[in-house]
């Protein structure tokens, strides 16, 4: 596999309109048709609405069958796009109060299994991350313009998944390139040797594209035979724990109450989070949609005005896209706010039961032969009698005393033996289980700044409609793992670490000026790109735009020769995001 790093923000439509292309596919010359294979079964429509509103040109067949629709399965954004795209291109006239049990419909009964929503589950969150590229026809077509988290939100038929390349090549000229251009496994390649076996007939790229999604993506596949069976409503009401960290700002933890919403898939949500490492605390309300009995969308908002005009501020609006567990004990996921979903938290809920539950700890890491440490294990429903016994923090970590316990949090002393084994560790209080919960480690041997590589936006100025997009930073400090090896895989995660923030120049140009222009980094490591120009200022008046490395400083960790620890992490500022692809309405 090889890896790509993406931004969520460069996307196309995909589609269920039917479109006709340019030389069938949109591919040259092509081997002799294969015969036409049967078709697929596909999903009936039962909905009155929906078969009302699309079967005006979706037409109906004898078992209940939609076309396309019957065919595909999504996400609720996929289905709200394709909402839309149907208002833009065929002029379909639906109301929002038509739209919301439509898309409710369409993503419950025809969406994706959990396990298919999981691995695409970063593109509702608006997180930015490397992807595995399968093969080159992969990067070729879809790549050229998507995350691949977008085809891979769909499942077609083979059908389908042609129907959407002729989509493409009728709308787009950027697409159509891409599929004529080049072939994979054999043909071409000028005239064969004499005396040779004649050249294989080349495979066109987009037919290569389309079996890999057919087979891998198709309409009907186990896990979604499984999921129609085993699904049920969302019961969601009663109380949850909630862990959760955010860049820059360390860990948070808290409470949310779940309350019954207009239906059965609707909730509104009260919650109180706070600072493990002290601080005011943070009091949200929200309401939620649960779709297909695992998928949560919901907005929340601080209970008083945002205290600041600063755009990290947490009690901004944010919106919550999370993947509740099939058994519905516990979710993930992020919410997250800001002009490009820029700020977020990464979360977890788990269901509060009359069972102990450890939700998380104030410490991330604990050095060898270490002594009467202080840890704080937070959670619920803990014993009203703790001893020393109770906990664990595995062999080499003596729990010494506890300080002191309520129901909600424990203090204890440890001790670290010199020779404990260094990497993560699960904690335990009675029988549960926070897994890596805290890393054992002998040394600080480098630090990272997250996100390596960082994406920021100039805009915001007052002759400008297109707002700024910020980038937070955060310093981590890692220890080598069993390999004896810097940035290698196994490296041991030890958390946040207090550095000074700084800029330099990322020399790609003579003369380069691009620190002196693109914005300012904060002590807390938030950088604030400038106004996006043009800047008389700068040579030939262009825009702020420019690539700078930003520079965590350690304050007290040192390498080898006594300097402080160093991490850097790649920034590009660039122009603002002109036109906007995205699905709020799925949270409503």
């Amino acid at each position: 596999m090889k890896r790509v790093g993406i931004s969520l923000a460069v996307v196309l439509c995909s589609g269920l309109v039917m479109a006709q292309g340019r030389n069938g596919r949109g591919g040259g010359q092509r081997p002799a048709a294969e015969p036409a294979a049967a078709a697929e079964e596909g999903f009936p429509v039962t909905d009155p609405l929906v078969i009302k509103k699309c079967g005006t040109c979706h037409t109906k067949d004898e078992k209940g069958n939609l076309s396309r629709i019957s065919w595909t399965r999504t996400t609720p954004e996929g289905w709200e796009e394709a909402i839309k795209r149907m208002v833009r291109l065929n002029g379909l006239v639906i109301t929002s109060e038509e739209a919301k049990p439509i898309l409710k419909y369409l993503a419950t009964n025809h969406g994706l299994a959990p396990e298919e929503a999981k691995p695409v589950m970063y593109i509702p969150e608006h997180r930015i991350q490397d992807e595995d590229v399968p093969n080159e026809a992969i990067r070729s077509t879809c790549m050229n313009c998507h995350a691949l988290g977008r085809p891979f939100s769909w499942h077609r038929t083979k059908e389908e998944w042609t129907l959407l390349t002729t989509l493409h090549s009728a709308l787009y000229q950027q697409a159509e390139s891409a599929f004529r251009g080049g072939n994979r496994n054999g043909g071409g390649g000028g005239a064969p040797a004499v005396g040779s076996a004649p050249a294989a007939p080349a495979v066109p790229v987009i037919d290569q594209t389309i079996d890999f999604l057919t087979k891998n993506y198709g309409l009907h596949t186990p896990e979604w035979a499984a999921w129609r069976t085993r699904m049920r409503a969302p019961k969601m009401t009663g109380k949850w724990m909630v862990s959760a960290h955010i860049l820059g700002k360390g860990k948070y933890y808290g409470e949310m109450t779940i309350a019954p919403g207009a239906a059965d898939d609707e909730f509104t949500t009260t919650m109180k989070l706070q600072p493990v490492g002290g601080g005011p605390a943070i009091t949200r309300t929200g309401t939620s949609v649960v779709y297909a009995g695992y998928s949560w969308r919901g907005r929340s908002k601080g209970s008083a005005a945002p205290a600041s005009a600063a755009p990290d501020d947490l009690s901004s609006e944010m919106r919550e896209a999370m993947w509740i567990s099939p058994d519905q004990s516990w979710g993930q996921g992020r919410w997250f706010w800001g002009e490009y979903q820029e700020f977020g938290l990464d979360v977890k809920i788990q269901r509060a039961t009359s069972e102990p539950l450890l939700v998380t700890t104030d410490k991330y890491s604990l050095k060898t032969g270490s002594k009467a440490q202080r840890v704080r294990l937070i959670g619920n429903s803990f014993p009203l009698q703790v001893t020393a016994a109770d906990l664990d923090f595995g062999a080499g970590v003596k729990v010494t005393s506890i300080v002191s316990h309520t129901a909600t949090q424990i203090v204890a002393e440890v001790d670290v033996a010199a020779d404990a084994a260094t990497g993560k560790r699960d904690v335990a209080v009675g029988r549960s289980s926070l897994q890596d919960a805290i890393a054992v480690y002998n040394k600080i041997d480098y630090i990272k700044v997250l996100p390596e590589t960082a994406l920021a936006r100039l805009g915001g100025d007052a002759k400008s409609v297109h707002p700024k997009g910020y980038q937070q930073l955060e310093a981590i400090a890692f220890a080598k793992g069993e390999d004896g090896k810097i940035h290698t895989g196994d490296d041991i995660d030890l958390g946040p670490v207090d550095v000074n923030w700084s800029v330099e120049e990322f020399l790609s140009v003579f003369g380069d000026d691009d620190r002196e222009f693109v914005g300012s980094l904060s002590s807390t490591g938030l950088f604030s790109p400038n106004i996006d120009g043009p800047n008389p200022q700068r040579k030939f008046s262009r825009n702020n735009y420019g690539d700078v490395w930003v520079v965590a400083t350690a304050k007290d960790e040192k390498d080898k020769d006594g300097k402080p620890l160093v991490g850097k992490s790649y920034l590009v500022v660039t122009v603002p995001t002109y036109i906007k692809w995205d699905q709020p309405e799925v949270t409503k």
